[in-house]
């Protein structure tokens, strides 16, 4: 069993099968696939990144370009384009997802590459590499024309560098299999191609820089004790100009194509002329945390009725208060399109209960959403209720159901208790690995709080954290007696 668990082929083996099992058996889309899938098309046969609005091929902004290129990439080399080439693209996100597995494992090796015995190196690596080839969560979106695979990748690799540029501010020597350091610029080196990375994720997902504001602030703390703070001017701007770079041509297709200067998607993603629903979503961050609540309201707007029975009770403070909705919803219902007076409804109703509730809104409704995020089944996209509670009445309901739901919930968990176990041990057994725990962890609550913010909290977001969250949770498998 050890030369099993050891080696990279069955892992490899393993990691393989899950994915084409998601592939085969539990395919999945979104909304938003069929957006990219949409605008990718246009680009490749009409040459203009744009959408279908009204019958009229319009540009657009809305999503960053580098999913839809790497879809148009392979529309090109498949001669297949949207839904007839939707294999192809899944099978292309379970060959980058195994290559993400690899880069944990070498990322989790890298947090402790020089201060533990090899062999504790190698058994880091291989576990980092099990459990990130068997992670069912990460594996799934291999099945989902999405741009988690693609995220997931570019931040597995800029963390690789950031935590390559943090050993080389305390060794400006340190070396990885031989190649050679500058020990007067290592540092800055290295954090051209981290900044770069960040930038090319960016393209894919725009909450990608988070990670260099992490990298930032445990930079400072770290120079502010060295007393060199004029190098941390230095090495952020070295960080930020690596990862602005990949982002000049969108920002100047921008300026050319919508006359406006834009380096990121616009953050309510609407078309132009539409009505951002403002004040509908401020009034859903003062009550909405689970993402079954989406599917009864958020993402019914301007396209299906809404119900005000499906609504949960916590939305409502008074009956007057539900009453006043119930009117409101009954207009939008008429013609399934929401009109600005009812949206400034929709705003007043959010100005009120957040009058009253302040704390609820702005404290308690978000670190609800953090656990929703974090501690769910992440079963959004299999055929699963994703009921954990009750028990009894989930288990007779549909017995098979709330296994698999329960299993997923269950190993959610443990994924989490392990990368906090490994975080500590790490922390307390290698003072010069605690910079890399720091980054880590701050990266992951800074994240974490940005995406409390949203009033719609889908777990996949949280996947991004997954590379950094496996890394740590792999020194659990160090050997205690070899760790001193």
């Amino acid at each position: 069993m050890k030369r099993v668990f050891s080696s990279p082929f069955v892992a490899l083996a393993v990691g393989i099968s899950l994915r084409l099992f998601f592939v085969l058996k539990f395919p999945s889309t979104s909304g938003d696939t069929v957006l990219y899938e949409q605008i990718a098309t246009n680009w490749l046969k009409r040459g203009a990144y744009a959408m279908d609005v009204g019958g009229t091929v319009t540009p657009v902004d809305i999503r960053m370009p580098g999913y839809p290129a790497f879809l148009a990439t392979l529309y090109a080399l498949s001669g297949r384009a949207g839904e007839s080439a939707r294999l192809s693209v899944m099978l292309a996100q379970v060959a980058i997802d195994l290559l993400t597995c690899f880069i944990v494992a070498a990322l989790a090796a890298l947090l402790i590459s020089g201060i533990s015995p090899d062999g504790n190196t190698k058994r880091v690596r291989a576990a980092a590499l099990w459990l990130a080839a068997a992670c069912p969560f990460t594996a799934n979106y291999a099945a989902v024309p999405l741009t988690e695979v693609l995220a997931m990748l570019f931040t597995s690799c800029a963390l690789y560098c950031l935590i390559l540029q943090l050993r080389r501010v305390e060794n400006p020597l340190f070396r990885l299999n031989g190649a050679h350091a500058d020990s007067r610029w290592s540092v800055e080196y290295t954090g051209i191609g981290a900044g770069f990375l960040v930038g090319m994720g960016t393209l894919v997902r725009p909450e990608t820089p988070l990670l260099l504001v992490a990298a930032a602030l445990v930079y400072f703390w770290i120079f502010l004790r060295r007393k060199e703070l004029l190098r941390w001017v230095r090495v952020c701007a070295v960080l930020a100009a690596s990862c602005f770079l990949p982002l000049v041509p969108w920002g100047v297709r921008n300026m050319v194509t919508l006359n406006e200067l834009q380096f990121l998607a616009p953050r309510d993603s609407n078309l132009p002329g539409e009505l951002v629903p403002r004040g509908f979503m401020n009034w859903e961050k003062t009550w909405l945390f689970r993402i079954s609540d989406c599917y009864r309201v958020t993402w019914k707007l301007n396209d299906e009725v809404i119900n005000v029975e499906d609504i949960p009770a916590r939305a409502f403070d008074t009956p007057e208060e539900k009453q006043r909705v119930a009117d409101i919803l009954e207009q939008y219902n008429n013609d399934l399109t929401l009109t600005p007076e009812e949206d400034a409804a929709f705003a007043q109703l959010a100005r009120e209960r957040t009058a009253r509730h302040p704390l609820r809104t702005y404290l308690l409704l978000p670190a609800a959403r953090a656990l929703t995020l974090w501690f769910s089944p992440r079963i959004e996209r299999l055929p699963l209720s994703g009921h954990v509670f009750p028990l009894g009445q989930a288990w007779e309901d549909d017995p098979v159901d709330q296994a698999v739901t329960i299993t997923l919930f269950l190993l959610n968990i443990l994924y989490v208790a392990l990368a906090l176990w490994g975080a500590l041990r790490l922390w307390r057994r290698h003072s010069s690995a605690r910079q890399a725990v720091a980054l880590f962890v701050v990266f992951i609550a800074l994240r974490t709080a940005f995406l409390a913010t949203v009033e719609a909290p889908e777990p996949r977001y949280t996947l991004v954290c997954f590379p950094a969250l496996i890394a740590l949770a792999a020194q659990f498998f160090v050997r205690s007696s070899e760790s001193q």
